[in-house]
C-alpha cells in the first residue's frame, strides 16, 4: 500500500511536468526553461504553489498574483497520470515493462490533450516516441547470460510501425479517393483529408511500443470508442470533425490489458 502511495505521488509529479509539455509544445517553447510561470501575468510560480492537486485547491484555481483562472486541465492531467502509474505498477511492479509502458502512457497523455485543444499531435511525441519505442522494445531482446539477442521484440516493433501507420494511412487514402475523387463530393467545412498526418504518426508510435497485433486492435477499437462522442459532437455542435488522437490513445491502453480477451472474442 505504501509503495502504491509513493507511486501515486511520483506519478502526480510527472503529470505536473506533462502539463508543461501540453502547454508549451504547441507553442514551440522549451519544456525545460524558463521555470513554470503563470500564462497570464508571466510571474514565476513558487514551489509551494506548484504541488500537484493541493496547490490548485488551496489557490481556488486561480493565480496567486493576478488571480487569473488556472485551467482545470492541470489537476485532471496530474490525477490521470498518477492513476495510470498506479495501474501499471499493480500490473508489472517496478520492472522494465513498467518503465516502458508508463513512458508510453505519458506520451499518449500529452498527445491527447494537445490534440483536444489544438487539433495537432506534436512530432516530438509521435515521431520521437516511435524512435524511442523501437529502441526500448528492441532492448528487451538482449539476454546477457548467455550473451544472445532475440530479434523477435525488434521485429514485432518494426512490424507494428508499418502496420499501425500503414493501415490508418491506407484507410484515409481510400476514403478520400472514393469520396472526393470518384464520387466527387465537395469537402465539408474546408476539410480535404479524412485522416490527419498526426494520427498516422501516432499510430506508428503505438505500433512501435505495442507491436503489430496491438496496433491492429487499436485501429479497430478506436472508432468503437469514438462513435458516441462523435455523434454527440455532430448533434450538439453541427461539426463532423473530432480529434481522433484521444480515441487512439484510449484504445491503445485498453489493448495492453485486454489484448487476449479481444482476440478470443473476435475469433470465437
Amino acid at each position: 500500500m505504501i509503495a502504491k502511495i509513493l507511486i501515486f505521488a511520483f506519478g502526480s509529479a510527472v503529470g505536473s511536468f506533462l502539463n508543461v509539455c501540453i502547454h508549451r509544445m504547441p507553442l514551440g517553447e522549451s519544456v525545460v526553461w524558463p521555470r513554470s510561470h503563470c500564462p497570464h501575468c508571466k510571474k514565476r510560480i513558487p514551489g509551494y504553489d506548484n504541488i500537484p492537486f493541493l496547490s490548485f485547491i488551496i489557490l481556488g484555481g486561480k493565480c496567486r498574483f493576478c488571480k487569473g483562472k488556472i485551467s482545470l486541465r492541470y489537476p485532471i492531467v496530474e490525477l490521470l497520470t498518477a492513476t495510470v502509474f498506479v495501474l501499471f505498477f499493480s500490473r508489472w511492479g517496478l520492472s522494465y515493462d513498467f518503465i516502458l509502458y508508463t513512458l508510453f502512457a505519458c506520451s499518449l497523455i500529452i498527445a491527447t490533450f494537445v490534440d483536444i485543444k489544438h487539433r495537432i499531435i506534436p512530432d516530438e511525441i509521435s515521431v520521437g516516441g516511435m524512435i524511442i519505442g523501437f529502441i526500448l522494445v528492441s532492448i528487451k531482446g538482449i539476454n546477457l547470460q548467455p550473451l544472445l539477442f532475440n530479434f523477435k521484440p525488434m521485429l514485432n516493433s518494426f512490424l507494428g510501425i508499418i502496420a499501425g501507420g500503414g493501415i490508418i494511412y491506407l484507410t484515409g487514402f481510400t476514403f478520400d479517393l472514393v469520396y472526393f475523387k470518384i464520387l466527387k463530393r465537395p469537402p465539408i467545412q474546408g476539410e480535404t483529408e479524412s485522416m490527419g498526418g498526426g494520427d498516422i504518426k501516432l499510430m506508428a508510435m503505438i505500433g512501435a511500443f505495442l507491436g503489430w497485433e496491438n496496433a491492429l486492435i487499436t485501429f479497430f477499437l478506436a472508432p468503437c470508442i469514438g462513435i458516441i462522442p462523435g455523434i454527440i459532437n455532430l448533434v450538439a455542435k453541427k461539426d463532423h470533425t473530432i480529434p481522433y488522437g484521444p480515441f487512439l490513445a484510449l484504445a491503445a491502453v485498453v489493448s495492453i490489458f485486454l489484448k487476449s480477451r479481444i482476440i478470443y472474442f473476435l475469433i470465437h
